[in-house]
């Protein structure tokens, strides 16, 4: 009996939807975008209201035949594709190549993988919605114009192998502008004065600060409005007066502040939250959400999508999951944590990218505890994330009580003033579910108790605390706030994120160093480029502007063609410009070469700083060989490159060459003189700290260096696989369980039972051995699967390799073609796209 056929775009999806469909339907997976733009031409028709020319790309052929194939032995096609604009485009590409009118397609979408959520969806098919298809292939065009048409010019004017991105790139320039910011900062020197007192005749301290002195009040900062004490002489003639006061309060003023919880969560700030309170990458985020959304096998076998769709800008809850989690609020934490009424969210996107719920559990009843034994630790943590913030969006406000106490200071000669604040929480509220996490800044929930201070009590001062302080530049971009700002400022879109900022590492345009993006050189450098010839590309504004334009596509508001027409143009004539005045990037310094003044060279060459592999350096404008062919080379700090120094040691895996010092970009390092034909290199002694493993028991650990870093490590790997980013705390064992304590930026962690500890070793949260064992052990096997997928992957591409090479003509019967420089091609800009 012929069946339905249904794609979808994962493996993963198809077999869990297929579970729930039952017999009459068959659903197979297009392995994500089926057809694209071709690898070896721009595949746009710029003269010709930009037709596009889409291929299939080598590794989607089979996909398409087995589409085919499926297609018939079946009576109709259903395409379920994800919920946004590129499963709009995926289901307009499989309808084309199936041979069906995307016109006449039939298209159903859904924004949970459960049982009654599809089953609802496929009651009520439509169409494929042509206004979201030509928005998504807007965006495509854009991106391939400006990758296809700058990246050369990089290539050829800056440096092989780069590209240029209509969204990468002004996420690159925002990282550059912050560090140079940075640099250019000049940090402010200002002083505060802090008292400790306590009532007359009792012994409860607080701490008040300098608010307000004889000739006026004081700025909690030099950018804020009121007097500064710039240095510490200016501090010194007030705390000696301060010294000498009497002090009394003169007001107390009480207040009920509320707080209530955050949204639940959307695509940009589950990525912002992973990343603060979990470490997940932004693509690491995406990655385990979708397997959560796709299915998972719980207890019964039964696979079952655990959370909503995670691409989406939409802040909404449905009304039957506002219920449920209700009653979750009710049983697990009792009536008084409950709402009156549900609460709701405004989306603050203009148009929220079609997705019209918040990412949330499939089924608050499913709460962390219930899934575990399903979920790899990963998995479970990030799942955790979601439930408990969708449950907190339900809950009571938390209340705190705040207190304001004004104290004068009376000396002989002046009167101060001087301000106490404190705060105490009086009802949790959704705070004992979730708090959201932050970037910088202080905690604003934090409790600082006061004693009960009234009107007119006389005060005894203990001591005066005067302190330096420095203004602070502002904070380079961690993935949180990169993500926050990006969406802030309209550019890119929640699918989006996650790519953009693999991608400007990849290219090696910014380094993530200790959680936080610094620009490399050629970014800079890139940066200046696109900003002096391309402004309009790297423009904060204009990209955000593009942004709203293909909202209106997909809205009906524009046509495709005329927002494509108003891009080009005006680009065109900043290609056409760039082509003549484009210069290759050097900046001239007014200094002689020592080196060839040394070696006789008339007249000298002048040093210039250049581009290199690894970053910009000083060198001499006659380094060609034509023109005297001068090696001289130095760091910008002005250190001088040693020349490569030959070892009298034969290189131990070619034996045929010996191995030779030199100075790369990691530093010095002592590799094979034959390189690159043979890339050996040299390995250091590690450097022992003394400690011996907690895992094994029998080595020592380590400190090891690579080029992502360095960690710690046992010596005797690969028998035993323990390491660690953080540094181990040598001599000092863990309280609860006497196993080796790993030192963190803010506290102490017990790597054999997860006891957490302050800087003074005083434990804030008692362990447990059994259950950081397993989470050791999912780990572990988790790490082995990895290895093994990779593994079989590398096999299966020699294997390929090797079955492409027989089916070559042999070389004689192909023309031979002259051999030039290769150039560059829009694939190797494809990875800046988008």
């Amino acid at each position: 009996m012929p069946k339905t056929l249904v794609v979808v775009e994962s493996p993963a999806k198809a077999k869990t939807i297929e579970k729930y469909l039952g017999s009459d339907f068959t659903v197979r997976a297009s392995y994500g975008h089926i057809r694209d733009l071709p690898k070896s031409d721009l595949g746009v028709d710029v003269d010709h209201a930009f037709k596009v020319t889409y291929a299939v790309p080598e590794d989607s052929k089979k996909r398409v035949s087995e589409l085919k194939k499926a297609m018939k032995g079946s009576q109709d096609v259903v395409l379920a594709t994800d919920y946004d604009r590129e499963g709009e485009a995926i289901a307009f590409h499989v309808a084309t190549l199936l041979g069906v009118d995307p016109a006449q397609a039939k298209r159903v979408t859904f924004t949970e993988i459960t049982r009654d959520a599809i089953l609802e969806a496929f009651l009520h098919p439509r169409e494929i919605d042509l206004k979201l298809f030509d928005a998504q292939e807007a965006r495509r065009v854009l991106d391939r114009l400006v990758g296809y048409k700058i990246s050369p010019l990089l290539w050829r004017r800056v440096r092989p192998g780069l590209s240029a991105g209509r969204v990468q790139s002004v996420a690159v320039r925002l990282i550059v502008e912050r560090e140079r910011e940075i640099r250019a900062f000049n940090p402010v020197e200002y002083w505060s004065v802090d008292v400790r007192l306590t009532p007359e005749g009792d012994d409860q301290p607080f701490i008040a600060r300098l608010a307000v002195v004889p000739e006026g009040k004081l700025a909690a900062s030099p950018d804020k409005k009121g007097l500064v004490l710039g240095t510490e002489t200016d501090a010194a003639a007030h705390v000696e007066r301060l010294r000498r006061a009497a002090y009394r309060v003169t007001n107390v003023e009480r207040k009920e502040r509320k707080r209530s919880p955050a949204p639940p969560f959307t695509t940009s700030t589950l990525q912002q939250e992973a990343a603060r309170k979990l470490g997940f990458g932004a693509r690491k985020t995406m990655t385990i959400a979708q397997r959560l959304y796709e299915g998972i096998a719980l207890a019964g076998g039964d696979s079952v999508g655990l959370i909503t769709y995670m691409r989406t800008d939409s802040v909404n809850l449905a009304e039957t999951a506002l219920r449920e989690i209700e009653g979750v609020i009710v049983t697990e934490f009792g009536s008084d944590y409950s709402v009156a009424q549900p609460r709701h969210y405004k989306t603050r996107s203009r148009n929220a990218q079609e997705a019209h719920e918040a990412i949330r559990p499939t089924s608050a009843l499913r709460n962390p505890a219930r899934v575990a034994s399903a979920l790899d630790r990963d998995q479970l943590r990030l799942y955790t994330l979601i439930w408990q913030r969708t449950v907190a969006t339900q809950m009571a406000e938390a209340r705190f009580n705040q207190v304001g106490v004004d104290i004068e200071a009376a000396s002989a000669d002046a009167v101060y003033g001087l301000r106490a604040t404190g705060q105490t929480m009086v009802f949790d509220g959704f705070i004992r579910v979730y708090t959201e996490g932050r970037d910088d800044g202080p905690d604003e929930d934090a409790e600082n108790r006061l004693p009960d201070l009234t009107p007119e009590q006389i005060l005894r001062m203990l001591e005066v605390l005067p302190e330096q302080h420095f203004t602070q530049p502002p904070p380079r971009f961690t993935e949180a706030s990169l993500v926050k700002t990006l969406e802030e400022l309209g550019i890119g879109r929640p699918s989006t994120y996650a790519s953009i900022i693999s991608t400007i590492q990849d290219r090696g345009y910014v380094r993530l160093e200790d959680k936080r993006f610094f620009p490399e050189d050629v970014g800079e450098v890139v940066t200046d480029k696109l900003v002096e010839h391309f402004a309009d590309i790297v423009d904060v504004n204009f990209t955000a502007r593009m942004e709203g334009e293909l909202d209106e596509i997909a809205e009906g508001n524009a046509r495709r063609t005329n927002v494509l027409k108003d891009f080009w143009v005006p680009f065109k004539e900043d290609l056409d410009r760039a082509e003549e005045k484009f210069e290759r990037y050097v900046e001239e310094i007014d200094e002689d070469c020592p080196r060839c003044i040394e070696e006789g060279r008339k007249p000298p060459g002048r040093l210039q700083i250049r581009l290199g592999r690894y970053g910009r350096f000083i060198g001499c404008s006659r380094f060609a060989e034509e023109d005297g062919g001068c090696k001289y080379i130095r760091n910008l700090n002005g250190e001088e490159r040693p020349e490569p120094e030959m070892l009298d040691e034969i290189c131990p895996e070619c034996g045929q060459h010996n191995l030779q010092r030199r100075v790369g970009r990691y530093g010095p390092f002592v590799g094979c003189s034959g390189y690159p034909e043979c890339k050996y290199i040299k390995k250091d002694p590690a450097k022992e700290l003394g400690i011996v493993c907690p895992q094994c028991r029998e080595g020592q650990i380590v400190e090891k260096h690579t080029r992502f870093g360095m960690f710690y490590g046992c010596d005797r790997y690969p028998d035993c696989d323990f390491s660690t980013s953080n540094p181990p705390v040598k001599d000092h064992p863990c309280p609860e369980c006497g196993s080796l304590l790993i030192e963190r930026p803010k506290s102490v962690r017990c790597w054999n039972c997860g006891a957490e500890l302050d800087k003074d070793f005083h434990v804030t949260k008692s362990g447990d051995a059994e259950a950081e064992a397993a989470a050791r052990a999912a780990k572990s096997l988790a790490r082995a699967a990895r290895a093994s997928a990779k593994k079989n992957a590398a096999k299966r591409t020699s294997a390929k390799k090797g079955t492409t090479a027989k089916k070559r003509a042999p070389a004689k019967k192909r023309a031979a073609k002259p051999k030039t420089l290769p150039a560059p091609t829009p694939d190797d800009a494809k990875a800046a796209e988008g």
